[in-house]
């Protein structure tokens, strides 16, 4: 594996900072392979995940909005493009490596189930005893071992800093089985699981992605609940965060104060929280990084959190999404459906644990084959099911479970 964590800045790419990620010094790739001729390590494993199957599953995966319930409100795919965005303006004020920012960005939401948090709330209890679900380890799983795409190893074989960013939380116990399957660094530090078991942070990149996630999240949802009719510009103009900025685009637009202008007084408002964002995350960390005095990749594993917002940032922008649980995802209308949704994937999975036939052809015996080589130690079929279930966008899913059940409970999904 290759190595040089601490390597002094004479080494660095051009343009990064000294404790940005450098592709030259990368830790590598579980299984090695020659080093591309045109592109860096990390524009490598962005153009893996781009061409990904997984990838491409994500424009039918919900976000809060079930796919079926219109045809502009984010998925997972235009949700990643978008923290993909956010992320490399921020990374690039901040000299920090764009290429892994945008890796981990599309590749952070791979593992996500049909359905949104909904399908992998019901996939949970689903493997309550067989080891549990958890997204962000089957975005793992997804790039080290589902996708089939080469013909001399499972997964993408990405490099080991993408791979440490899009597994954004972990318990120890994952850890310690993550850390159990990760013997083929040599280098001594550990893999992936490693920072869990030792209280160390990620790298920048991937401590920006986290921050741009949330970002994109807050922004997003308040355009997509507000074009749903769910809630409403005078609603969200209560939350502080949202009003500062109503206002400033109404005070330098004042035809925007009409009616019929409603819609772009809301994306107005949005561009501008998201710009403020931005520039509140890159001033506090950009000071935040100074006061640590970090000069490498290493320095940064061993300090604090230093990709954040800054306190009043921080604050006003917990208030907002507290107002978005409260009226949008806990809205009566997105419970019911949500709880279809549950329905719909815990009665796949236990018709699949039954008929694993039912799957498409040889799935369950391709996992089973390939449970050796993963972490997991979950039992082979309920999680070849889980594997299966969560690949499924939610318009497969619901026909799967009209085909099987007779029942048709999503409306229009297909």
């Amino acid at each position: 594996m290759l190595q040089g964590l601490d390597l002094p800045a004479a080494h660095l790419a051009p343009g990064l900072a000294s404790y940005a990620s450098d592709p030259a010094h990368s830790r590598g790739r579980r299984i090695g392979e020659r080093a591309p001729a045109t592109r860096t390590e990390y524009q490598r494993d962005r153009d893996r995940i781009v061409h990904s199957t997984a990838f491409r599953r994500l424009v039918y995966k919900t976000q809060v909005f079930l796919n079926h319930e219109g045809d502009l409100f984010r998925t997972r795919l235009t949700h990643s493009l978008e923290v993909a965005q956010l992320g490399r303006s921020i990374a690039r004020s901040l000299r920090l490596n764009e290429d892994l920012v945008e890796a981990i960005a599309l590749a952070h939401d791979l593992g996500h189930t049909p359905f949104g948090h909904a399908g992998q709330d019901a996939l949970h209890e689903c493997m309550s005893e067989f080891g549990g679900f958890e997204h962000n380890l089957q975005s793992l799983r997804v790039v080290d071992l589902l996708e089939e795409r080469y013909p001399l190893f499972d997964g993408l074989n990405l490099t080991f800093e993408t791979r440490e960013g899009v597994l954004k939380h972990c318990s120890r116990n994952n850890a310690r089985l993550l850390e159990a399957a990760e013997h083929v660094y040599a280098d001594g530090q550990g893999g992936v699981g490693q920072r869990f078991l030792e209280a160390a942070q990620p790298s920048l990149e991937a401590q920006l992605c986290n921050l741009a996630d949330e970002i994109a999240y807050n922004a997003h949802d308040i355009d997509d609940g507000i074009r749903s009719g769910l809630i409403t510009l005078e609603q969200v103009r209560a939350v502080p965060l949202f009003n500062t900025y109503c206002e400033q685009a109404l005070s330098a637009h004042a035809h925007l104060h009409q009616p019929a202008q409603a819609r772009r007084l809301m994306y107005e408002s949005i561009r501008l929280m998201l710009s403020d964002q931005v520039f509140a995350v890159i001033a506090a960390t950009g000071e935040a990084i100074a006061q640590a005095g970090v000069e490498s990749p290493g320095d940064v594993r061993r300090s604090v959190p230093l990709v954040v917002f800054g306190s009043d940032m921080q604050q006003r922008s917990a208030q907002l999404k507290s107002f978005l649980f409260a009226h949008l995802y806990r809205h009566p209308q997105v419970v019911h459906t949500m709880s279809q949704a549950k329905q719909v994937v815990r009665e796949l999975f236990d018709l699949y644990c039954v008929r694993p036939g039912e799957m498409q052809a040889g799935f369950a015996l391709r996992s089973q084959a390939t449970q050796a080589a993963t972490w997991d130690a979950g039992p082979p079929l309920q999680r070849s099911v889980a594997d299966y279930i969560a690949g499924m966008t939610d318009r497969f899913a619901s026909r799967e479970h009209h085909r099987l059940t007779g029942q048709h409970l999503l409306t229009g999904a297909d």
